[in-house]
Formats: structure tokens, C-alpha cells, sequence
């Protein structure tokens, strides 16, 4: 392994602050890698000091997960903390949110299968299934860790409020949702409320989906399955009018010698040393380049210059379709 990167606390773990979201290494997006590509870049995140590995049930429906474990957990499991994620699962060929407890244990049971281990670091309630109590879906969970089958729990997109109610059952560790340059939602409660409890906070999609990387995206090139057709800023109209929003970040990013990956993340966790960011990729070049801004520095007059571009230059469309985002818990606000 080189030198670890910079480390922060994710619940009772000590991690580095930049971790690897892994579902882009499952079927998602456009061009997901090869199993032994998938295998490559998870060996480069770890010899890069990536100690935070987030996977979940969901992802490939079972493929990421036993991805991680046929061959890399083998070999690190002892190494790195390990997430994965329940309460989301395939039911009639159908992505179903389900809470219920035979549905929680059913996914844990097959996870710990999958990923070929005894535990799992931090355990998230992927989704809220809100007709399950969020006291019971929690409750269930805490069992997980009563019989040593999970060490920390987190949950996922949910309010502040939801937070609250889950962090009162049983203590939480982590909360994850997504936050990025445009997608800034958590800004409304969940920042604050996650450090008046004490729990770290978790950013996925710090990337905006691919938005926010070297080059402008050829939405026209995406595959037919990939999430983002269905996600109302990549859709034509939008997406073209978002364009300014990129080339004003790009910039910046130009101004501070880095790539515009780098200063998005890098302005993340500026944010405060309790928020940790875990971008997903299926290429070693953009691993490498995103574990990068682990060394970016941003002055108080570029912060200053970003907050400018995310307060006049608009962000167009909703984060979810109406369908997706009735699926999740979470405060809601222009970007």
C-alpha cells in the first residue's frame, strides 16, 4: 500500500476521507467493467490508501456485492471497513423498497453470502419503506447487531426528522444521502442535525453523476439502462441549459490547477471535517484522479468564487422523476 490518505471518522471508524462507491462497478450506468477491470480498480483504490468500501444488496441485484467478495475481501477484509446496504430488493423482477423484518433478515442473511464474511462494518437502511414504522425498521437492524452480523448501523436518504426518530431507537452512525456542487439538499437540516447527534456524514453522487467531470457528457451516448435517462437534469432540455453551471466550475477548477473532479470533491470536504465523499468509477485513470484531491487546498477567495457560481447560475431540473423521489425522505429545495 502507499501512504494512507487523509482520515476521518466514519462512525467508530478511523477511514480515509475519500472513499470508492462501488456500484459503478455493476451494471448503472453506461459501459459498467469487466469483472476483471472491476477487479483492477478495487486493487488500485486499496494500494491508493482507500480504507472505505461502499457497496449494497441492491447493486447489480447481488452482483456487486459478491464482486467484492469472491476475490479482493479474501485478500483485505481485515484492512478496510466494509459497507453495504439492505431494504431495497428485487421482488418480480422489480426494484421494491421493504422494511418489513423477514425482509431486512432475508437481506443480511444473503449479503454476508454474497460478500463471503461474518460482518459487516456499517449497515445502512438503504431506503425507508415508509409503511414500516422507521422505530421498527431499526429495531430489526439493531437485532443484526446484537448477534454480531453488523457493527454500526447508518441510514440513507431519509429527513432530518426520520434521522432523528432512528437515531433515538438505536444510535446511528452515519447518514448518507447524496450532496454535491448540485445537489446541495442536505445544506436545509441534515447537515446540522448530523452533528448535533454525532454522526458522520456520507456524500454520494459528489460527482453529480458524471456531471462534474473532464468533459461535457454525450448524453446521446448513454445505454438504454442507464439510471440517468430516467433523472430529470440529463434529459435534453436540461442538460443543455445546465452546460454554463459546468463551465463555470471548470474555471475555477482551471484557476486552481486541478480538474474539475478534483475541485468538486475537494470543495466537499471543505465543507466540514465530519463529511466524507465516496465517488464511484469504472476507470483507473479517474480513481486515481479523484483520490487526487485528497491533496487540493482551496483558498477562502476560491470558496468564495464557487459560492457565487452556486448562487447565480441556476441548476435545471429535480434531482429524482416523481416516482424515484417519492421513494425517498429527504428535504427538498431548488438544487
Amino acid at each position: 500500500m502507499s501512504s494512507p490518505l487523509s482520515r476521518r471518522q466514519l462512525g467508530p471508524y478511523s477511514v480515509s476521507a475519500i472513499g470508492l462507491g462501488c456500484m459503478s462497478l455493476s451494471p448503472a450506468y453506461s459501459n459498467p467493467p469487466s469483472e476483471a477491470d472491476a477487479n483492477r480498480i478495487l486493487l488500485e483504490a486499496f494500494d491508493l490508501g482507500v480504507t472505505h468500501f461502499d457497496s449494497a444488496a441492491l447493486y447489480g441485484l447481488g452482483h456487486n456485492e459478491t464482486l467484492l467478495g469472491k476475490d479482493f475481501l479474501k485478500k483485505h477484509r481485515q484492512h478496510i471497513t466494509l459497507i453495504s446496504k439492505g431494504g431495497v430488493g428485487p421482488a418480480d423482477g422489480k426494484r421494491v423498497i421493504d422494511n418489513r423484518p423477514e425482509s431486512l433478515r432475508r437481506d443480511i442473511e444473503s449479503s454476508l453470502k454474497r460478500l463471503q464474511t461474518d460482518v459487516i462494518d456499517l449497515y445502512y437502511l438503504h431506503r425507508w419503506d415508509k409503511k414500516v414504522p422507521i422505530e421498527d425498521a431499526i429495531g430489526t437492524l439493531s437485532d443484526f447487531i446484537k448477534e454480531g452480523k453488523v457493527r454500526a448501523l447508518g441510514m440513507s436518504e431519509v429527513s432530518a426528522q426520520t434521522l432523528r426518530k432512528g437515531h433515538a431507537t438505536y444510535p446511528i452512525s452515519a447518514l448518507q444521502t447524496e450532496y454535491s456542487l448540485w445537489s446541495r439538499n442536505p445544506e436545509i437540516a441534515l447537515l446540522q442535525t448530523c452533528r448535533e447527534l454525532g454522526i458522520s456524514f456520507v456524500a454520494f453522487s459528489p460527482l453529480a453523476r458524471g456531471f462534474l467531470g473532464q468533459s461535457i457528457l454525450d448524453i446521446d451516448q448513454f445505454a438504454e439502462k442507464d439510471l440517468r435517462r430516467a433523472m430529470p437534469r440529463f434529459e435534453v432540455g436540461n442538460f443543455q441549459k445546465n452546460i454554463p453551471f459546468y463551465e463555470a466550475l471548470k474555471q475555477v477548477a482551471r484557476d486552481n490547477d486541478c480538474t474539475l473532479a478534483q475541485l468538486a470533491l475537494a470543495w466537499l470536504l471543505h465543507q466540514g471535517s465530519d463529511i466524507l465523499v465516496i465517488p464511484g468509477t469504472s476507470q483507473i485513470a479517474h480513481l486515481r484522479e479523484n483520490v487526487g484531491a485528497d491533496h487540493v487546498r482551496l483558498s477562502a477567495q476560491t470558496l468564495a468564487k464557487i459560492e457565487d457560481i452556486l448562487s447565480t447560475v441556476p441548476v435545471f431540473g429535480s434531482r429524482y422523476n416523481p416516482v424515484n423521489q417519492s421513494e425517498v425522505d429527504t428535504e427538498q429545495f431548488a438544487v
